[in-house]
């Protein structure tokens, strides 16, 4: 029964990765045929070092922006929480990303949760609120891509408004189960709580010690200066974010084209992160085919120049993300044996302290 079981997870596992690696493949094609990547190549042999520092510089500013964020987000459960320890776990969930799509997002709540030694439960369940204003926040930028483009964008990207539609449902629907969830938890709770007790004392006790804590990350964002400070937080990510996204341009040197624009960054930006909700590794072949077609099919750069621009600015995220994931975990282990702590791979935070059930 044990071996059968087994057996099926290991199936789903399989499937999942092959599902994975088949989407990475036709995204990899889409974005590629009719391409001389040849020509891509000697386009990127050709950049600009001191702006590709400058990029690496923004890039690495952009994410400490979010680590910040973050702990306006985590300050009513803890106070005190180190700032390079959450940075450190924003690298970490983009790095295992660029590996297993998806995983990251559980992977950054273990490790904050286990450098911090608070409730692992409760940072998912902000990484969860984080999420949330991710996503309304590019939606809110998508539509302000679409009143700062020339023309018709809708038009030109056919599923964008269908997109946004469902996404703006997704968001109200999400938003509004959880101020639900957190208004009524002792309903919620108990009926919970009666409902596995019937299966296990020991179980319903332990979800719920997990629905507490996870209710506690999900009502997180409190207080009105807490509020303004996380909504400037957000929206200078975006504004970082596009920024990166220019600078790469000159990376490259197509400003040579005269039709560099920070309105065109922003759009680029904005369109490409779509990519995320593909999900194939770090956006191996959904952020190429997405950021080709819309610097060709928008803004009329020709092919090579735009699959460069494509490779180049996703083989620095990706390096960076698995490089300083190597680093930080490097350096976080360092200091904690220096004092006295364990060690943390990947496999030993999920193990469950007492501070983080």
């Amino acid at each position: 029964m044990i071996s059968d079981k087994a057996n099926n997870n290991q199936l789903a596992k399989a499937v999942g990765y092959t599902f994975t690696i088949f989407l990475t493949i036709i995204f990899l094609y889409l974005a590629f045929r009719g391409i001389d990547l040849k020509k891509s190549f000697y386009i990127i042999s050709k950049s600009s070092i001191v702006a590709i520092l400058l990029y690496v510089l923004v890039f690495f500013i952009s994410h400490y922006a979010r680590a910040v964020r973050w702990k306006y987000i985590i300050s009513p459960m803890k106070k005190d929480v180190s700032t390079f320890h959450l940075f450190g776990s924003v690298m970490v969930g983009y790095g295992v990303n660029c590996v297993v799509p998806r995983l990251g997002e559980l992977y950054r709540g273990l490790f904050l949760g286990r450098w911090e030694k608070i409730s692992r439960t409760t940072a998912i369940g902000t990484i969860v609120v984080e999420r949330i204003i991710d996503m309304a926040s590019f939606a809110f930028a998508a539509l302000v891509s679409v009143s700062i483009f020339s023309g018709n964008l809708y038009s030109e990207i056919t599923w964008l408004k269908t997109s946004l539609v469902i996404g703006f449902m997704l968001i109200s629907s999400v938003t509004i189960f959880l101020i639900v969830l957190v208004r009524y938890r002792e309903n919620f709770r108990n009926g919970l709580v009666r409902i596995t007790g019937k299966l296990s004392t020991k179980l319903s006790f332990r979800l719920k010690e997990i629905f507490d804590t996870l209710i506690s990350g999900l009502s997180s964002i409190k207080g009105r200066k807490n509020i303004l400070i996380i909504v400037a937080g957000t929206i200078v990510i975006l504004i970082l974010y596009a920024l990166n996204t220019y600078i790469g341009f000159y990376v490259l040197g197509m400003e040579s084209t005269g039709k560099i624009t920070f309105a065109i960054a922003w759009i680029v930006m904005t369109i490409s992160s779509f990519s995320t909700m593909v999900p194939t590794p770090g956006g191996v072949g959904s952020y190429h085919a997405i950021s080709i077609f819309v610097l060709t099919q928008l803004f009329k750069f020709d092919n090579e120049s735009s699959a460069a621009y494509a490779i180049l600015t996703h083989f620095i995220s990706y390096f960076v993300f698995i490089l300083s994931t190597v680093v930080i975990i490097y350096f976080v282990n360092r200091r904690r044996m220096l004092n006295g702590l364990s060690r943390e791979t990947f496999l030993s935070v999920f193990k469950v302290t007492p501070d983080e059930k």
